[in-house]
């Protein structure tokens, strides 16, 4: 998701965690919002830690004076976000008090509007494919009666979402009263191998947290002008996008997803340095590996890190320190025989690659 950022243009930031109620009362969540917040208070000054990134963001843009000519400008972080759900609705890593978002925010003009959501619309299909799902529901969630901006620039917001919707080309339903308090939102729902659906990405138009926070940029014409700000995020919260992920894969993820990719097994204490010189030579070459030298019986290693569904298992013996080779076997135990370890780190390029 880092290198998403980095190929698409945006700038990595990090925002601070804890910030002064003086900004969440100018935002309106001190208002709309605070019952969500975890809050403190040192030195008679009250504090929230951030629910959600984006007055951060606007603190980052308003360092400097920025002109038209630096927008489209966009920020990404993965920030760490806190909000108070009631107990009975936290759920495993599904639904969390703390966790991870792939949070940007996109500073541009109006007229910047249509193509930049058409932009993300189709990064975020990229994303998606890339995870395995390609069935997405779009719902355009609209004003709801908690808000704040008045009513020509929402349904200007409103409006510039259908328009980058029908653009890219996809099919929308409405979803009347679900915006945030303060923009209209896309919301892009995933159905994982079960049917089941999980909304996970969003955009939003935000004409008045700018507004709230005093962004401003200066146009072409030498005059002070207000930015649009687009919320964005692909996957949403990390923790509940990797449950989602498991249960997808029903624990068998692919070799490019899974957090360790290759099990080093000896069958005796006597192939000790191989297995080691082996992980250290597939650990140089960016491969995630690790390895067991435990003093078992190696079928009992390989029944245990097969029910780990690792996508390989190394097995090293007396005949593979002769030959220098390796003798592999792939998930669900299959086995592909001997061969050198240069093939067998080709072969798992090529599975990295292809997203296999």
């Amino acid at each position: 998701m880092r290198q998403v950022y980095r190929d698409n243009g945006y700038l990595e930031v990090k925002a601070p965690q804890v910030l002064d109620k003086t900004l969440w009362e100018k935002t309106g969540h001190w208002d709309k919002y605070r019952e969500n917040m975890f809050t403190t208070e040192s030195e008679k000054r009250d504090y929230a830690l951030k629910p959600m990134n984006c007055p951060g963001h606007i603190l980052i843009f308003n360092q400097g004076i920025k002109s038209y000519r630096d927008l489209p400008l966009r920020y990404g972080e993965f920030g760490q976000c806190h909000r108070n759900e009631p107990t009975g609705g936290l759920h495993g890593i599904m639904r969390v008090r703390g966790f991870t978002q792939d949070d940007g925010h996109i500073f541009c003009t109006e007229a910047q509007i249509l193509d930049e959501c058409v932009a993300y619309t189709a990064l975020l299909q990229k994303v998606y494919r890339d995870f395995g799902f390609t069935d997405i529901i779009y719902k355009i969630a609209t004003r709801p009666a908690q808000r704040i901006g008045s009513d020509e620039s929402w349904d200007r917001a409103e409006e510039a979402l259908m328009q980058s919707l029908k653009a890219s080309g996809c099919d929308y339903i409405l979803s009347p009263g679900d915006g945030a308090f303060y923009g209209p939102k896309i919301e892009y729902t995933l159905k994982d191998a079960i049917g089941r659906q999980w909304q996970c990405g969003t955009i939003q138009v935000d004409f008045s947290m700018p507004e709230r926070l005093d962004a401003e940029y200066v146009g072409e014409d030498g005059a002070r002008h207000r930015p649009v700000m687009l919320h964005r995020a692909i996957v949403g919260s990390l923790e509940r996008f990797i449950g989602i992920l498991i249960e997808q894969h029903a624990g068998a993820l692919p070799v490019w997803l899974a957090p360790a990719q290759v099990a080093v097994l000896n069958i005796t204490d006597a192939q000790a340095d191989y297995v080691l010189d082996v992980v250290k030579k597939l650990k140089n070459q960016g491969f995630r590996v690790i390895f067991d030298l435990r003093n078992e019986k190696i079928t009992y290693k390989i029944r245990e890190h097969s029910l780990q569904k690792l996508p390989y298992l190394l097995v090293l013996g007396d005949k593979e320190v002769a030959s220098g080779t390796v003798a592999v076997r792939a998930r669900g135990n299959v086995d592909l025989g001997a061969m050198t370890l240069d093939a067998f780190s080709q072969k798992l390029a090529s599975d990295i690659a292809a997203k296999h």
